[in-house]
């Protein structure tokens, strides 16, 4: 039977990579959106190498200490969330999960040693993103919705203004079961509203499904819908494809047909590189501006249709999106001229995109993928007792895993350290969370935000005593060194 196992996450901090989960909640339904399961809650205890965020908790309202009275340690916590997007043919659906819960989810299996990907397509698996199909709506197809603004006057995706907006309870927004039941309400709503779009929209979640969209011969049109377009856009913009990106085979190469690729023609590798990478200031600094490509990742469950899709609506409401038939077709001809002249250099410049130089082996997952000999280490190491890790002699092959299975027992199973391994941690941990140039949230950083925080006027009692429990917490978990 297929399913959506809805989701949602409520985390110690912004960055999915770096930051730790605090709580997560589910809720499986059939295709109609009916469940079919009782909800899922998890908490997870946090570990001692980790600040949580204080701005975090207040908007939470989750204290590490309730984590850790409540919650599971993260082996358990993601094993028992990775046994419920594992059943067959379930779609891991959310409110931008592609973006960032499923990064949680992601980064969090890998750090544990577990599979990342699996659960999104074995056995018929799949996930899905309600937010940018809810941009859709609104650009094309907005009858039937209230679309609610925000404080800059913009329109506004949030989704506690969403449910206000259209009259659903969501009470405790930033609690990861009301934001589930929110964000399944709101499928309900657009369902009803718009069943075509949903469905059309719901059938092409897979990258199987989208790459029949596209005809790189003919450079065929197509919408793609995207936040990174901005509302002033409508979210989105007509493309061109010009290639298969040259590493990654689920990526596409677009253009907005917005603008003229007549430029393209000239430019060499450097000049493309410099166009499409370096940042916003720097660009307006020498009077550039960032060339309108973009990579679709279609196994990303991106938001692409045919251009044909526009038509039914209003051309005024098109034409305020910078949507113009005209100018359109102009720079789609060019596209057709220009695209064969440019694969080379966009080959060189796709081939080797800037490097990340982080060597956190906890951040690093990006960076490949195992050997099925760490795959199968790595099932052992599941099948132990807990309380036998660290007589466990396992010979990884790939570096991360050698730096993550330390750092696994220590975070989860801290009683399977000896007693040189114990200081090791804690010089890891000084280090991590002393050191001026860290990534991570530092403890001098740490009390400065609790202090600033209760120094604001707008500091409620509530928000004080979590403050408080923040400043208990950080205090508890100075290193031994």
């Amino acid at each position: 039977m297929q399913t959506i196992l809805w989701h949602d996450y409520e985390t110690f901090g912004q960055d999915p990579r770096r930051d730790r989960p605090a709580q997560f909640a589910a809720l499986r339904t059939d295709l109609d959106l009916n469940p079919v399961e009782d909800p899922l809650v998890l908490y997870c205890k946090p570990a001692d190498d980790v600040l949580p965020a204080p701005v975090a908790c207040l908007i939470t309202g989750i204290t590490p200490q309730e984590a850790q009275s409540k919650g599971l340690v993260e082996d358990q916590f993601i094993a028992r969330i990775d046994e419920a997007f594992r059943v067959p043919e379930t779609c891991g659906a959310g409110y931008n999960n592609i973006r960032f819960d499923d990064e949680v989810t992601r980064h969090t299996l890998y750090r544990n040693l577990y599979d990342p990907y699996a659960r999104e397509w074995q056995n018929g698996n799949s996930r899905w993103d309600l937010l940018d199909v809810l941009r859709l709506a609104w650009a094309l197809r907005p009858e039937g919705i209230v679309w609610p603004k925000g404080e800059d006057g913009k329109p506004s995706f949030r989704l506690e203004l969403l449910t206000a907006a259209n009259g659903i309870d969501h009470a405790s927004a930033h609690d990861a079961m009301s934001d589930v039941e929110a964000t399944l309400a709101m499928a309900r709503l657009l369902k009803a509203r718009q069943p075509r779009l949903y469905q059309w929209a719901f059938d092409h979640r897979s990258k199987h499904a989208l790459r029949s969209l596209v005809d790189l011969q003919s450079r065929k049109p197509l919408l793609h819908v995207s936040g990174m377009y901005g509302t002033e856009k409508g979210c989105c913009a007509l493309v061109a494809p010009l290639m298969w990106h040259p590493v990654n085979e689920n990526g596409l190469i677009v253009w907005d047909l917005r603008e003229s690729p007549a430029e393209l023609v000239d430019m060499d590798a450097e000049t493309l590189r410099y166009r499409l990478f370096s940042d916003r200031a720097t660009l307006e600094e020498d009077g550039n501006t960032r060339l309108p490509i973009k990579v679709v990742h279609l196994n990303k469950s991106p938001i692409l249709a045919p251009s044909g899709v526009v038509k039914g609506t209003d051309p005024a409401r098109l034409a305020g999106f910078g949507l113009d038939g005209a100018t359109l077709r102009t720079h789609l001809a060019q596209v057709r001229e220009v695209a064969d002249k440019v694969q080379d250099v966009l080959k060189a410049v796709f081939e080797s995109p800037p490097e990340s130089t982080d060597d956190d082996a906890d951040v690093a997952l990006y960076q490949g993928f195992w050997p099925d000999s760490d795959r199968k280490l790595m099932q052992e190491v599941h099948r132990q007792p807990p309380e036998l890790l660290g007589e466990l002699d396992v010979k990884f092959s790939d570096d991360r895993l050698k730096t993550l299975f330390f750092r696994f027992r220590a975070r989860n199973y801290p009683e399977t350290l000896n007693s040189e391994e114990r200081e090791r941690w804690e010089r890891y941990r000084y280090t991590k969370l002393t050191d001026p140039d860290s990534r991570y949230l530092t403890f001098e950083r740490y009390f400065a935000e609790i202090q600033r925080l209760m120094a604001r006027p707008d500091c409620s009692a509530r928000d004080r005593e979590i403050l408080e429990n923040l400043i208990i917490y950080g205090q508890s978990i100075l290193p031994a060194l």
